[in-house]
């Protein structure tokens, strides 16, 4: 492997026939993805791979044909939209967190079902005073005795309110006399029997009617929805044990070189592989269901069985993406026919990643073997393309001030790991391809343009998925 491809360092239902279009269609495109779409055909303008170093494919190392970092990005986003889509999935509740709604949350039932006590205290009947009967209405129980005028009876927060009840009377807001009488001292009340009149609650205080949230067929939330835990209260609250959502994407690791070792200390030319231990949490991170991790070698046919046989919506390779003679992924491509939508990408690090589309309902992102470069990978290509075919939005960009100049690369994008200090960000050292030192302590990656940015320039920010308050953030 050449030194660029070198590694330093749900319960789900069955699938139904339902469509998931209307849910992907609601995630917002890129503002560019809006005037700047594949033809007709679905196609990206792309040839199909070629070997690096084939005629008229560009090396992977030189800037010319190197896509645009912005571009690259929505390229993987666009081609996630235009891929084959699996079915709709019903899950349970507990295993939804993170996913997107494929079809509408309609309410089940009238919410509250009944009508509730709002507060603990006394259910009352007209007019106060009132004769306070024997025990109490608890939520949970079976339907409490009426109360006539002149009754009341303990209640609890929850609890089905009785008939003929015309409020609830706060604990707070009653005395009991002699004889067992219940007396209002609300302020209302007490204005009430100063002004001869007869001291009671407002009619329907504290009393939650039923139908006051919803009244059951109403649409409680829309196609598309991401799922937050608040989401998960409503949908039990509604009566749901499962939902219909977007599936989880599919993603499988292929570690390749010979050169690494899965344990022990670097000996004899032989290195720790650090992007195996990495990748799967990380693409768990960004909403994939990881479904392997294998380790090939340099092994051109073990790699072309592997993505040949695989399951995953999404493959991920590490190494192997520039020209050297045991890389083996662009020979591999062009042999199986798949159509290389990107290869290369004006970024610093990372310029050798790629993605292609292998079959209709089927991608692979091709990382570079250094670590940080193969982070860089991911952000550009992995995680647009895993966001839409989760049907997630797109974040909303932000800018942060630097507090330290970042020099630049004359020609490409670079990506720099950063501290957020305050309103500033702070670029961090060790952010060589190479290293992982810099991310492993950072909270974002700044977006520096060509030629670099001086102390108090506005920089985008992508935060790192474990940075974020994002839900879909799993690292089992």
């Amino acid at each position: 492997m050449t030194a660029s491809g070198t590694h330093t360092g749900p319960h789900a239902g069955n699938g139904d026939d339902l469509d998931v279009e209307d849910a992907l269609a609601l995630v917002r495109e890129p503002r560019a993805d809006r005037t700047d779409r594949a033809d007709p055909a679905g196609r990206t303008g792309h040839a199909p791979a070629r070997p690096a170093g084939h005629p008229g494919h560009p090396h992977p190392h030189g800037h010319e044909g190197a896509t645009p970092w912005p571009r690259a990005r929505e390229i993987a986003a666009r081609a996630a939209r235009q891929a084959t889509r699996r079915p709709a999935v019903s899950v349970a509740l507990g295993d939804a967190l993170g996913l997107v709604l494929a079809a509408p949350l309609d309410a089940l039932s009238d919410l509250p079902s009944f009508d509730t006590s709002a507060m603990d205290g006394w259910a009352v009947a007209g007019p106060g005073p009132w004769q306070i009967r024997d025990g109490g209405v608890l939520a949970g129980h079976a339907p409490p005795e009426p109360l006539t005028d002149g009754e009341a009876v303990r209640i609890a927060t929850g609890a089905r309110i009785p008939t003929g009840v015309t409020a609830v009377l706060r604990s707070e807001h009653g005395r009991t006399g002699p004889q067992d009488r219940l007396h209002a001292t609300i302020p209302q009340a007490l204005d009430s029997a100063r002004a001869g009149g007869t001291p009671m609650p407002s009619h329907g205080q504290d009393i939650r009617p039923r139908g006051q949230e919803c009244r059951r067929g109403d649409q409680l939330l829309p196609t598309g929805t991401l799922i937050t835990p608040a989401v998960l209260g409503l949908a039990a609250a509604a009566g749901y044990d499962t939902v219909t959502v977007v599936p989880r994407p599919r993603a499988e690791v292929l570690v390749l070189g010979d050169e690494l070792l899965t344990e022990g200390l670097p000996h004899d030319g032989l290195i720790r592989d650090a992007l195996g231990p990495m990748l799967a949490p990380w693409l768990r991170a960004l909403g994939a269901e990881v479904i392997a991790v294998r380790r090939l070698g340099d092994d051109a046919k073990a790699l072309r069985r592997a993505i040949t046989t695989s399951r995953a919506d999404l493959i991920v390779t590490t190494g192997g993406t520039a020209a050297g003679p045991v890389d083996h992924v662009h020979p591999t491509l062009d042999r199986i026919g798949a159509e290389l939508l990107v290869d290369g990408v004006a970024v610093r690090p990372g310029h050798p990643m790629l993605l292609a589309r292998t079959k209709a309902d089927q991608h692979l992102v091709g990382l570079p073997g250094n670590p940080l470069a193969a982070v860089s990978g991911l952000i550009t290509l992995a995680e647009p393309l895993l966001r839409a075919l989760a049907a997630h939005p797109a974040p909303e960009p932000y800018r942060t001030p630097l507090r330290e100049g970042v020099q630049g690369h004359p020609h490409d994008t670079r990506l720099v790991p950063v501290v957020l200090r305050g309103e500033r960000a702070v670029p961090l050292h060790y952010s060589g391809p190479a290293m992982l030192r810099g991310i492993a302590t950072a909270d974002a990656l700044a977006v520096v343009p060509p030629g670099g940015a001086p102390p108090g320039a506005g920089m985008e920010l992508l935060d790192l998925p474990w940075t974020t308050a994002g839900i879909g953030v799993c690292f089992t």
